[in-house]
């Protein structure tokens, strides 16, 4: 990764990260809640610097990350990854999201368990 250049726009760095699909989603959640090292961010040219906090939503969840660079391109994931650390508290997996895990088996059964109950039943009858 080259020299740190210096403070980025706020919109420019959520975009390079990789928060956001585009820089202007990216400008459009900078109108939202956002916060930096605490302070309400008024526009989305805010400029910001290596050890700078930001405090903001996505999705369904509140992000907290601490930048380490301001970044030059929007690269790779990994080269992204290397522009903040992570501070949010992991969160627990919501039972409706698809490729979440499924519960136990246990309620009504399925058809295939219907089949497999009836077959066992007619073979032992007779």
């Amino acid at each position: 990764m080259a020299p740190d250049p210096g403070p980025i726009r706020l919109d420019k760095w959520l975009w390079h990260a990789r928060f956001f699909k585009s820089r202007s989603l990216a400008a459009a959640a900078c109108a939202g809640p956002m916060r930096l090292n605490g302070q309400p961010v008024a526009k989305s040219a805010q400029p910001v610097r290596a050890g700078d906090v930001l405090t903001f939503a996505q999705g369904r969840e509140v992000r907290v990350v601490r930048v380490l660079a301001a970044g030059t391109r929007r690269g790779p994931a990994i080269e992204a990854q290397a522009l903040y650390e992570d501070l949010s508290t992991p969160r627990l997996p919501d039972p409706a999201e698809p490729g979440a895990p499924r519960p136990e088996p246990g309620g009504r059964p399925t058809g295939r368990d219907r089949r497999r109950f009836d077959a066992g039943q007619s073979g032992a009858a007779g």
